[in-house]
């Protein structure tokens, strides 16, 4: 089973372990006067791009976000993307891995969901400033790496993230002690339908684990997303499903099996009911 190409944050020069978990660039020094084009692959790492001046166009999972003055792209371990920026562009490019930064607290963990549940986010001037001067400061600590720099470039992560919440948050999602409860347990199932697809497809699986029944989480889904939660796992196994079809040479038996799936002709029927197209020939016109 060939796997999607999985791009790591570790260098080929031997670095302490912290530098291997943890980096920061200038979009403007990556380029070095070129245009970016990079294929479809994934990484093992969180990304974040933020763009003060540029233009390009990125597909993540699929989607296509225009690259604009003062947008942000936040990625999650996982998933798959491919990146055109053109030269002239200006901004940070940060990579960290979760065993860098990571928080022991519930509310830092729900914050790292909320930020990283969006991929894409376009700000005016004043909003994307605020962010900017917390990656300018991130970026000088990484650089100078004085006494303690691993310290400061967490602390200041947290209050990025925080500051990211807080400018990308959509007013109609601002509700009581109830909708963020909600909010909070579907952020939960998502992370679990991403690592147990293959092996768990029942509703009633995902609400075992998270001690509820299957009533409340469909209540739960149906209020914040207007989704039944056999259609969020129905929605996440076809993306992944797309991922392998496009970034990777595997058949589709291969990817069927990966996927859960020992009925090959069951997969390919349920791929086509959600896609309207076979999975060869999705593959084929997408390509």
């Amino acid at each position: 089973m060939e796997k999607i190409p999985v791009r790591h944050i570790n260098t080929k020069v031997k670095e302490p372990d912290f530098l291997s978990s943890f980096k920061i660039r200038k979009v403007e020094n990556l380029l070095s006067g070129e245009d970016m084009v990079q294929a479809l692959h994934r990484h093992s790492f969180f990304y974040i791009l933020l763009i003060e001046k540029g233009s390009g166009v990125h597909y993540i999972d699929f989607v296509e976000y225009p690259v604009t003055n003062f947008s942000i792209f936040f990625m999650r371990p996982g998933q798959v993307h491919k990146l055109t920026l053109d030269r002239g562009s200006v901004g940070y490019l940060m990579e960290f891995a979760s065993d860098f930064y990571s928080p022991l607290e519930q509310s830092g963990i729900q914050i790292l969901r909320k930020v990283s549940s969006k991929n894409y986010c376009q700000l005016d001037v004043a909003r994307f400033s605020k962010l900017l001067f917390l990656l300018n400061y991130i970026f000088q600590e990484y650089s100078a790496r004085e006494d303690k720099f691993q310290e400061v470039i967490k602390a200041s992560l947290d209050i990025f993230f925080i500051e990211l919440v807080r400018q990308s948050r959509n007013p109609q999602n601002s509700g009581g002690k109830g909708s963020q409860y909600m909010q909070d347990r579907l952020e939960e199932l998502l992370e679990l339908i991403t690592f147990h697809v293959a092996n768990h497809k029942q509703v009633s699986d995902y609400a075992q684990m998270l001690n509820l029944t299957a009533y409340q989480l469909n209540a739960i889904t149906k209020s914040t997303l207007d989704k039944t939660c056999s259609e969020l796992i129905n929605e996440y196994i076809i993306l992944e499903a797309k991922r392998y079809l496009l970034a990777t040479g595997n058949q589709i038996n291969q990817i069927a099996y990966h996927l859960g799936y020992e009925d090959v002709s069951y997969f390919i029927r349920f791929f086509k009911k959600h896609v309207g197209a076979s999975p060869e020939i999705f593959r084929h016109n997408f390509k």
